[in-house]
């Protein structure tokens, strides 16, 4: 699902300060279909905060038929799942920067492996949302892999990763009567803890420090199909994507 508060939810807030015993924890606003939502968050990010380690991209949104648009006009599943971390990514890059060493981490899927970007129409208000979820996962993988490569040289890392099938709230917009198998179905999935430990590992463990452009699957690298290793491609997507969230000139590069 989007990540996306009317406000800070205190209660969860609470909950991880409880769990963890650490008093040091600050929820924002952010609805990553937002880019007005985006600047704002990443503006008091800069506001408040002198270091940032570890930024991870982990929000998504899934619909199955309803077709539907953000507030800038572009295609939901996309403008969360994809742009939405894009520009975000940009607007806190110089922290990153100052920061280092840093990791970016984006959660993908293996059902990337189901669709393909078109370039020719990257806002596709016309297509079937569920499909657009493969796409922006596929999209996921070719922005990681231009990511480490435009920040070659830096020490900062990409990586992304398939966290495995999950019982989360993601599930929350499958429709009637697909909502009985996937009772059974769900069964088998990882809970929201197993499903977490790739994500962590990239965020935290001594045993990637340094690698990038990769793409994990349980706390081990994976190998990419040939049709996603096209980096001009991926660097076609990523000057469009540039377009479409409205970088500026006063905006940090990459």
């Amino acid at each position: 699902m989007s990540l996306k508060f009317r406000m800070p939810n205190a209660g969860l807030q609470n909950e991880i300060v409880q769990e963890t015993n650490n008093q040091n924890v600050v929820l924002l606003p952010l609805d990553l279909s937002s880019q007005g939502s985006i600047r704002e968050f990443a503006a008091e990010v800069l506001r408040t905060e002198r270091k940032l380690d570890v930024l991870i991209h982990n929000a998504g949104f899934a619909e199955t038929f309803r077709k539907s648009k953000s507030v800038d006009g572009i295609e939901f599943t996309m403008a969360t799942n994809h742009y939405g971390p894009f520009l975000l990514t940009h607007l806190l890059i110089d922290l990153l920067k100052r920061s280092e060493p840093s990791r970016i981490v984006i959660v993908a899927s293996e059902l990337y492996r189901f669709a393909s970007v078109n370039l020719n129409n990257l806002n596709p208000v016309g297509s079937l949302p569920a499909y657009l979820y493969y796409v922006s996962k596929c999209a996921n993988i070719m922005f990681t892999r231009e990511l480490a490569r435009r920040l070659a040289g830096t020490a900062i890392t990409a990586n992304c990763l398939h966290p495995g099938m999950i019982d989360s709230g993601i599930w929350r917009n499958v429709p009637f009567p697909l909502t009985l198998p996937m009772r059974v179905i769900k069964s088998f999935f990882k809970t929201p803890v197993e499903g977490a430990q790739t994500t962590l590992y990239l965020a935290c463990s001594d045993e990637v420090q340094g690698v990038t452009g990769k793409y994990f699957m349980d706390c081990k690298e994976a190998s990419l199909s040939a049709s996603i290793s096209d980096m001009e491609r991926a660097r076609q997507l990523w000057e469009e994507s540039a377009k479409i969230v409205k970088l500026t000139e006063t905006d940090p590069k990459i």
